[in-house]
């Protein structure tokens, strides 16, 4: 029956491919695609739970296959079903399958039609991967599949200023939670000393006895893990970001940040609980958190103006109790509590399009006065303080810029030699000394030698850096972000043993993908003259061919799945020692700073309102 798990994956990703292949004139056959594809993959979904329900509802663990394998490495496919992936799994397909009968109708004789039923396949297959994984490795697969369809929808209406600006700063906020995912791999392998399965994970004997003796460790990771499903689910202090995510069709904002994406930060706690359930800081922090996040978004909904925002952060405030049931030990009450969530949640929005004819009614056939609250007992002071703070959203974007995004722009600021050729030249310079300090590794003072990959690290994290704040030169930001991967190559290979042909391997993608996507940046040069990163240009209006091959060259240059970077992006963490914190710590933030500056430079150039006058060009507040 176990055998049964991969046709989950396999089902989505077959009707991924053939609506790629169906014209974007034809309507017809893309939605029928699709509605036969989750129609199947429903009753597929229903008659495997029954099955499995009746043969005694034991766990299920399925290793699939290895992508890569060396001497103590293995990047394993590992398949996982449980209770928590059977409720997953039945509310996946069965509101994904609602949604498209639902778009069908809704986004008729719309510009992008298809575009945004190949995006919604994109995202199940991703979902699926995440609720089936058997470990990190899988689960960051489908990981970053949700990331970038999640983007492409925000961005759906991509003529516009605001859906573009919002899916950008969505997408940073999402490689926030990639770093806590990839710093929960990278210690997890030294750890268990392996790739470790989620089945091993829920091993209470053995997670006690590493628990004990590393216990730095498994705080470590606990602590990244949380802040992975802090991001993914919009909490405390990352609320912000869920009611800018609403600028898509309605149909996404219904199946993506009403009912299922938004709860996969309360599904890896719920997968990992095993791990961290016996750590008590851990514990108070997510429950801290969580009746923080219940009150704070409480008071926000009850201010916002839009339906959407509304719903937004009323299901922010659920999840947040959801975490706090999750935390106590109710697993199976937040299970309940997350299905009826998301089915709620999913309604809502479908119907949000129709609110104000609804509110018209209510106010001339059923007007009742409002009750007094408890709020109404607070001093007029303390009460009107709550109000200002609920309606500036309690400045949480403007906390995380400061954190996060306002640092970045202060170093690059610091760096501006970059932009001058001696500065290239000085960078060649210390990277060419560096290849002769591998070459005479055994040579090297260990003093020297345990210092050299931290400081190569820290020179590429400063190139992607300035990257990702580049303003004018294209082709430069191009070159320092791939320039960058080789400067993580030159680090790990001074600091590990690590065989040749691997860092080949890694590096092969970047040269590919940098290949690629400097041809299409000369090929639009040569079509546009002059192209800038200062503003938006929506060139993929004009160029749809250019545009995808780029976003195609972005996706292999940040190691999207399943690409040779990706899993050369594995290797290089499986190569840092687990005392070598602050050379993971660079090398986690210069791959997710890289992630941001492709996008930034993809959604500068073809995406958002066109720099020719003679386009019609939406409002920014449309």
């Amino acid at each position: 029956m176990e055998y049964l798990l991969h046709y989950f994956l396999v089902i989505p990703l077959v009707g991924y491919l053939i609506s790629l292949m169906i014209s974007s004139k034809n309507e017809f056959a893309i939605s029928r695609l699709a509605f036969i594809t989750l129609a199947l993959q429903l009753v597929f979904a229903i008659g495997f739970t029954i099955a499995w329900l009746k043969s005694g509802h034991t766990d299920i663990n399925l290793a699939e296959f290895s992508i890569y394998k060396t001497e103590g490495y293995d990047f394993l496919i590992d398949l996982y079903f449980d209770r928590v992936s059977a409720l997953f799994l039945l509310m996946g397909a069965f509101l994904t399958f609602l949604i498209t009968y639902y778009s069908r109708f809704y986004l008729h004789r719309e510009f992008g039609f298809k575009r945004f039923f190949n995006t919604i396949l994109l995202f199940y297959l991703g979902y699926n991967i995440i609720i089936l994984s058997g470990n990190f490795e899988t689960l960051f697969i489908g990981w970053e599949f949700l990331g970038i369809s999640s983007f492409l929808l925000i961005a759906f209406y991509r003529d516009r200023y605001l859906p573009v600006k919002n899916a950008l700063k969505i997408f940073s906020l999402y490689r926030i939670g990639d770093i806590g995912l990839i710093l929960a791999m990278w210690l997890s392998h030294h750890l268990f000393h392996e790739n470790v399965t989620f089945g091993k994970m829920h091993n209470a004997e053995l997670v006690s006895h590493l628990l004990q003796k590393h216990s730095w460790e498994g705080f470590f990771i606990s602590f990244v893990i949380l802040i992975a499903a802090l991001v993914k689910s919009a909490q405390l202090p990352f609320s912000s970001w869920l009611p800018r995510a609403m600028e898509g069709p309605t149909p996404s904002s219904a199946i993506f940040y009403g009912s299922l994406s938004v709860h996969i930060g309360a599904f890896l706690l719920l997968r990992t609980h095993p791990f961290w359930e016996h750590q008590t800081a851990i514990r108070i922090l997510i429950g801290i958190l969580g009746v923080l996040t219940c009150i704070v978004s409480s008071m926000m909904a009850r201010v916002q103006t839009s339906v959407k925002s509304q719903i937004a952060y009323s299901s922010i405030a659920q999840i947040g109790l959801i975490f706090l049931e999750i935390v106590a030990g109710f697993d199976n009450l937040a299970l309940f509590h997350i299905g009826g969530n998301a089915l709620l949640r999913t309604y809502q929005l479908l119907i949000s399009p129709s609110i104000a004819s609804y509110k018209i009614k209510e106010q001339l056939y059923s007007y009742e006065p409002r009750e007094k609250t408890i709020e109404d007992s607070l001093p007029k002071r303390i009460e009107y303080s709550f109000y200002i703070l609920s309606l500036k959203e309690w400045n949480l974007e403007t906390l995380i810029y400061q954190l996060f995004l306002s640092p970045l722009k202060k170093i690059s600021r610091k760096f501006r030699v970059l932009q001058l050729n001696l500065g290239i030249y000085f960078f060649v310079i210390i990277y060419v000394i560096g290849l002769v300090l591998l070459y005479f590794k055994s040579s090297i003072p260990p003093f020297f030698e345990n210092y050299l990959p931290g400081f190569y690290a820290f020179i590429g994290l400063l190139m992607v850096i300035k990257a990702f704040t580049e303003r004018r030169n294209v082709l430069m930001s191009w070159f320092m972000v791939m320039m960058n991967h080789f400067w993580i190559a030159l680090a790990i290979s001074i600091n590990d043993s690590i065989h040749y042909s691997t860092m080949a391997m890694y590096l092969s993608g970047v040269v590919i993908s940098g290949v690629l996507g400097y041809a299409a940046i000369r090929r639009l040069i040569k079509k546009e003259k002059r192209i800038t990163l200062a503003r938006f240009q929506g060139h993929a209006f004009e160029y749809p061919t250019i545009a995808f091959v780029f976003l195609l060259a972005c996706l292999g240059m940040a190691g999207f799945p399943i690409t040779p970077t990706m899993i050369g992006e594995d290797l290089v963490f499986s190569s840092v020692r687990e005392d070598q914190y602050f050379l993971a710590i660079f090398l986690a933030i210069s791959l997710i700073v890289d992630g941001l500056a492709l996008v930034r430079i993809y959604a500068r150039l073809f995406l958002g309102p066109h720099v020719k006058t003679y386009h019609s060009i939406a409002h920014k507040s449309s």
